[in-house]
C-alpha cells in the first residue's frame, strides 16, 4: 500500500458515505483491480479520507465531491501555542511552490466556530511562505489567474488541534474555497430556489458559453415554474420564458412582460415549437423527472435543459445512476449527440442539478 495517493474529498453533510462510493467506482473503472484503504466515514462531517493505487481522479465526473484534493501531511496533534512551526516544517517538504494557499473547514456548525482563527491564521502562514519561496507572490492589481498553473495549497482543518496539508491542481478541483460557490439572494427574486440555477449557470458554463446559450431574445420553457426562482433568472437575462405550474407567480414576475404563466401539468405540456431551454426544479421521483427530460430532447422540443433530480434517503447513487442511464440510453438510441454534466451544488439539498446540452456531431 505504500504507492496509494491519499484523497481528500468535500462533500455536502450527509452525503459522505455517497461522496466515498462515488470515488471508489471511478477507481475501479480505471483500473478495475486497485488497492484501496478508506478512512471511516463518519456522518455529517462534510469530508472523506482514501487512499487509492492510483495518481489521478477526475473531479468534473464526481457529482457528489465539492473539492478533490490530494493529502500530502497530515499533523494529528497541532501546538496551540505554535501551530506555525509543524505546518512550516511539513510543507517545506513538499516539492515545488503555490499559486495560492487556501485555509479551509469543515461545512458545518463547528467549522463555523474555526472560521475566526483561520482568518487571522492566513496572512501569518501567508508571509512565512513568501520568504521561504514557496508560496508565489503576485503584484498588486496583477489578474489573479497569472499562477493558475501553479498548484494550490490547501491547510484542511477538521478541527484546531489537527491539519490536513494539502494540495489541488488548479484544472482538476473546484475553483472556489472550500469548494463553495456562494450566491446572493436577489432582492426582488420570489424564492431562493433562484440560487441554483444562479450556482447551476456560473459552475456548469464558462462566460463565454453563459454569453453564447443565454442570450436576450432566447426562449425558454419552466416546468414547475411556481412561485418564479428559475424563471427569474431567465427573464433576467433577457429570455422569454413560458413558466408552466398550477401555482401563482409571485413579485416583479405575475405581470412580466417576458413571463406567459400557463397554468398546468408540467408532465402533460408540450411547446408548439423548439424552444432554446427547458428548466425545471420539480420535486417529483428522479426517474420520472429523468424520463420526462428525455422525452423533450428525443421530441426535439428543446435545445438544452437544466434540471434538478431529488433523491431519496437512502440508495442515493443509484437513483442517479437509474436517472441518468435512462437520460443517456433514450438519447443514444435516437442518434443524439449531447454533453451532460450533474453535479451536487452548494445550494441543492436532497437533489443534484444536471446541465444536457445538444451538441454538434
Amino acid at each position: 500500500m505504500n504507492k496509494n495517493t491519499l484523497w481528500l474529498l468535500y462533500c455536502r453533510p450527509g452525503f459522505e458515505q455517497d461522496c466515498a462510493q462515488e470515488t471508489l467506482r471511478q477507481a475501479k473503472q480505471q483500473r478495475p483491480i486497485i488497492g484501496v484503504e478508506q478512512a471511516p466515514i463518519v456522518a455529517d462531517t462534510g469530508h472523506v479520507q482514501i487512499a487509492l493505487n492510483l495518481q489521478s481522479l477526475r473531479y468534473q465526473d464526481l457529482i457528489f465531491a465539492r473539492q478533490l484534493l490530494k493529502l500530502e501531511h497530515t499533523i494529528a496533534i497541532l501546538p496551540e501555542r505554535d501551530r506555525l512551526t509543524p505546518l512550516l516544517a511539513a510543507i517545506a517538504k513538499l516539492e515545488g511552490s503555490f499559486g495560492a494557499l487556501w485555509l479551509e473547514v469543515p461545512d458545518t456548525n463547528d467549522g463555523k466556530t474555526l472560521s475566526g482563527f483561520t482568518k487571522r491564521f492566513q496572512p501569518l502562514l501567508e508571509d512565512a511562505l513568501r520568504a521561504s519561496g514557496k508560496l508565489q507572490d503576485l503584484a498588486a492589481g496583477e489578474a489573479t489567474y497569472k499562477n493558475n498553473h501553479l498548484p494550490r495549497l490547501h491547510i484542511f482543518f477538521p478541527d484546531k488541534q489537527q491539519a490536513l496539508i494539502c494540495t489541488s491542481d488548479p484544472y482538476n478541483s473546484s475553483p472556489y474555497l472550500m469548494g463553495i460557490h456562494r450566491q446572493n439572494m436577489p432582492a426582488d427574486a420570489p424564492s431562493r430556489s433562484t440560487l441554483k440555477l444562479a450556482e447551476a449557470i456560473e459552475v456548469f458554463m464558462s462566460r463565454s458559453e453563459e454569453a453564447r446559450m443565454l442570450r436576450s431574445g432566447m426562449t425558454a420553457v419552466d416546468l414547475g415554474a411556481a412561485p418564479g426562482g428559475w424563471t427569474w433568472q431567465m427573464v433576467k437575462r433577457g429570455i422569454r420564458v413560458s413558466a408552466i405550474d398550477n401555482g401563482p407567480m409571485k413579485g416583479v414576475l405575475a405581470k412580466h412582460p417576458l413571463v406567459e404563466h400557463l397554468r398546468q401539468d408540467g408532465f402533460k405540456y408540450a411547446p408548439k415549437k423548439t424552444v432554446d431551454w427547458l428548466i425545471c426544479d420539480m420535486i417529483e421521483k428522479p426517474g420520472k423527472v429523468a424520463e420526462l427530460m428525455a422525452a423533450w430532447f428525443v421530441s426535439g422540443w428543446c435545445k438544452n435543459a437544466i434540471f434538478n433530480l431529488k433523491l431519496p434517503m437512502k440508495q442515493r447513487l443509484g437513483a442517479v445512476d437509474s436517472a441518468l442511464g435512462g437520460i443517456r440510453k433514450s438519447l443514444d438510441d435516437e442518434g443524439i449527440n449531447y454533453r451532460m454534466t450533474a453535479k451536487q451544488l452548494y445550494h441543492d439539498r436532497e437533489e443534484i442539478t444536471v446541465l444536457l446540452t445538444r451538441t454538434k456531431g
